[in-house]
Order: structure tokens, then sequence, then C-alpha cells
């Protein structure tokens, strides 16, 4: 049992793709690319069912849609951000 998340499928299946290009990510983790910089960041994939994480996806679909030519997900935040978030997730 279990629930659906809209379009995560899309985006980690547009991830998924994307990866054979770029280094693999760790099984259980999912390449992001978060601030200005472009900085890479891998998390694990349990955050997609957090809902704060969510959210972020959420904005993530709105400014880029599924296209992440990277390699991995494009977050539309700066690093503190995404890293104040990440690390509230740790905690849980």
């Amino acid at each position: 049992m279990g629930f659906r998340l809209p379009g995560i499928r899309k985006i980690l299946f547009a991830a998924n793709q994307a990866s054979s290009k770029a280094v693999d990510a760790p099984k259980g983790y999912l390449a992001v690319y978060v601030g200005e910089k472009m900085k890479r960041f891998m998390i694990p994939v349990s955050y997609l069912n957090q809902p704060s994480f969510q959210n972020l996806l959420s904005q993530v679909e709105e400014e880029y849609g599924y296209e992440h030519p990277m390699g991995g997900l494009t977050i539309p935040c700066s690093e503190d951000v995404f890293q104040h978030i990440t690390s509230c997730l740790n905690g849980q």
C-alpha cells in the first residue's frame, strides 16, 4: 500500500533518463542541483515523501517543468535554504 505524489513519477523518470549521462548516484539517492552555481547534492529518495520537500518539488515543477539538463533535479532556491530544509529532514 502507498500513495501517489502528483508529478513525482515524471520527475524521477526524467532524472533517471539523464543520470546515464551524469555520474551515477548511489543506490537510494538522487542528484539535485541547487543555487546559482548549480551545486550538486546527493539526497536520499526518502525525502520525496516529506511534505516540505514535496513543496520544494512543486516549485521546481512550476519553474523548470520536467526538463533538467544537468542530469538531476534543478532546485530553484539558495543553497542555504536547501541545506536548512534537508537538515530538518535529517533530524526526523
